[in-house]
């Protein structure tokens, strides 16, 4: 009899924990009418009243015959060894809870005790209220609450976030997991073992087959057919009027072929072509027996969605790996349109000598695809450029050929008593030129100094270039924080002068040994007397939290860049020949015109002999601009990071 009555009123509690559930979901505002009815309070304890009794009776059920021995079957016996052998999909498990969520009667009795409070609370609230005012304010609050049009907007809420929190289907692994379903479920036919039984009936289940159909609509525009016998793909790519695709093909026979993906192009972004792939039409178009040229033409024309019908590359494909970006800088000029070897001309990338290079990919040791320093948000396409060791090949090949024309005219040309002089100038550009180490791309890193370390400047120019004016006039301003670096000699002293202020006094032998091991910057002899900056004393600056200024000639660049010192270089320019008469003029200076012609000679030789080490430029058109961009560019170096050699850093 009791079981009966306790029956009744589970059954009751369940209806109507069921229609204020349905009514929270078509029309979330009514349980504010129903915490308002005088019953309210009754209901919601018998409700909590039959809960508990359901709770305990459950409880006594689980204790009986319901009990279950986790020996009686292998899979249970591994999941009580292992309860988290399988992986928590999360598609399943929003659905899962959001039907917890919407279908238990706690969560019913949860939301009503939740709006009950906030009503008591109103309540609560308005009868402590003083003013008039906020009593009005707080009964407004509770009007609304109840208002149809509120509980129509809350409806209209509740469904839009409900959509919104759904977790979508996740992305499928393989686009081949049909045929490796039916594959497995073969296998699983003539199985006898629980577990073998328990996964064919899973891979059979028809909700699985359709989750797997809709997931594999949605992965990615390639559909994989049959065409004449042969496996092929279709893939769908965008593409914009004169943009490349970002891809390069070669003829293979009567094939067309991939043979390269550039980085950041639309075929590389998409992941749908890959190297080795075969093109059989595109747009409908047959491609087989065609030139590159004509494959280029039609790719150039088209625009919008381009449809691949594509035999994917029988090639092993890599493992995926996050590629390393080598910066370096160039020292040469390139011009794309001048390389008869390039693969494809409109993905060349032209530089000139001194700029940064960022290269993304060395697959093709022979074509590195990189970009531009400051061009990666402009372009994101990347360009091909030379790959160093086939740079070096080709720059190798063209000196060994312009020398051998210069021997011959020279045979030609030259009587025998200048034989001797042209053999010393054929033999001092052998010794300047490293043909084991030709000058292609030097690898760089950012590099920001230090606020107690200086990098020294190096000022470079020839003469009447307003070099050595310039650093005479940042020694006079600010002696306190640029210094130059005291020299050696091997002189004798003079009266008023003191070892290590104007010089360092060193006897000839110790000169030459030091000479002799390198550690002077420049060197020379002047009247039997030997000159030098050792690269102690421009240590010696550096340490003391000074910049150290150098006028330096350009042989002693080479010295500067292989000592640790990190310099910074800047060539200053002559103007133009009338400019640069008008400026020396000033000085009370009257040149000869050859004078002049030898001055802008010099520099253009320097530049094109030695600019790769030169880390800016100035124009000396004017003394006071040029000192100011000079004091800018030193000033950058405290702000802002610069490039330099990675030896530098190691």
């Amino acid at each position: 009899m009791i079981m009966s009555h306790m029956n009744g009123y589970v059954q009751e509690a369940s209806g109507q924990a069921k229609s204020h559930r349905e009514r929270a979901v078509d029309c979330p505002g009514e349980e504010s009418s129903l915490v308002k009815s005088p019953h309210c309070s009754a209901h919601m304890e018998r409700i909590q009243h039959y809960q508990e009794e359901l709770k305990k009776r459950r409880e006594e059920d689980s204790r009986g015959k319901h009990d279950i021995d986790p020996n009686a079957s292998l899979r249970l016996k591994k999941l009580s060894q292992n309860p988290k052998m399988g992986i928590d999909n999360p598609t399943f498990e929003g659905k899962e809870k959001a039907t917890k969520g919407t279908c238990s009667q706690e969560a019913v009795v949860s939301e009503l005790k939740e709006l009950a409070d906030l009503l008591q609370a109103l309540k609560w609230a308005q009868h402590c209220l003083t003013d008039a005012q906020s009593q009005q304010d707080a009964e407004l609050i509770m009007q609304l609450l109840a208002k149809e049009d509120f509980r129509n907007a809350y409806t209209v809420y509740s469904a839009v976030s409900q959509q919104m929190t759904k977790v979508s289907p996740t992305s499928p692994l393989t686009a081949q997991a049909e045929d490796l379903c039916q594959e497995v479920q073969k296998i699983l036919q003539s199985s006898q073992q629980m577990e073998g039984l328990e996964l064919k009936a899973l891979l059979t289940n028809p909700h699985l087959q359709a989750h797997d159909s809709v997931a594999g609509q949605e992965m990615s525009e390639e559909d994989v057919v049959e065409y004449h016998g042969e496996t092929v793909k279709l893939v769908r790519l965008e593409k914009a009027r004169d943009t490349p695709l970002g891809a390069t093909v070669r003829n293979d026979m009567d094939s067309v072929v991939v043979s390269r993906v550039v980085k950041g192009g639309a075929a590389e972004r998409s992941g749908l072509l890959s190297e080795g792939d075969e093109i059989l039409e595109i747009n409908g178009i047959s491609i087989r027996g065609k030139h590159v040229n004509e494959v280029h033409d039609l790719l150039q024309q088209m625009q919008g969605t381009l449809t691949f019908l594509l035999i994917p590359s029988s090639q092993i494909k890599p493992a995926p790996h996050r590629q390393t970006v080598m910066h370096v800088r160039a020292y040469f000029d390139y011009d794309p349109s001048d390389d008869p070897f390039l693969p494809c001309r409109e993905l060349g990338l032209s530089f000139q000598k001194g700029d940064i290079l960022h290269v993304i990919s060395q697959d093709d040791p022979s074509w590195w695809q990189a970009y531009r320093d400051g061009d990666e948000d402009n372009q994101p396409l990347a360009g091909l450029i030379p790959g160093k060791s086939f740079q070096q090949q080709r720059e190798t090949l063209k000196k060994t050929i312009t020398d051998r024309s210069r021997e011959h005219q020279g045979k030609l040309w030259y009587a025998k008593k200048n034989i001797k002089k042209r053999k010393k100038s054929m033999s001092t550009l052998s010794r300047n030129t490293d043909y084991d180490d030709i000058l292609t791309y030097e690898e760089m890193s950012l590099y920001h100094q230090p606020a107690n370390r200086k990098r020294p400047i190096a000022l470079i120019g020839p003469t009447n270039s307003g070099h050595d004016e310039l650093r005479r006039r940042l020694l006079s301003i600010e002696p306190e924080k640029f210094a130059v670096a005291v020299p050696h000699t091997t002189r004798n002293s003079r009266i008023h002068e003191r070892n290590g202020r104007e010089y360092h006094f060193v006897s000839r032998p110790a000169f030459e040994t030091d000479l002799a091991a390198e550690k002077f910057i420049e060197s020379g002899e002047y009247e039997k007397n030997l000159y030098g900056t050792s690269t102690d004393s421009v240590r010696h600056i550096i340490n003391s939290g000074r910049i150290c200024l150098l006028c330096l000639h350009t042989r002693s660049l080479q010295i500067l860049r292989s000592s640790n010192l990190k310099p910074y270089v800047i060539f200053i320019a002559p103007p133009s020949q009338e400019r640069l008469r008008t400026l020396l003029a000033r000085e009370g200076k009257t040149p000869k015109p050859e004078e002049l012609k030898e001055v802008i000679e010099k520099a253009r030789e320097m530049e094109q002999n030695f600019g790769h080490f030169f880390d800016a430029t100035i124009v000396n058109m004017d003394p006071d601009q040029a000192f100011h961009e000079l004091r800018r560019l030193i000033d950058k170096l405290d702000t802002e990071p610069q490039w330099v050699p990675t030896s530098w850093l190691c």
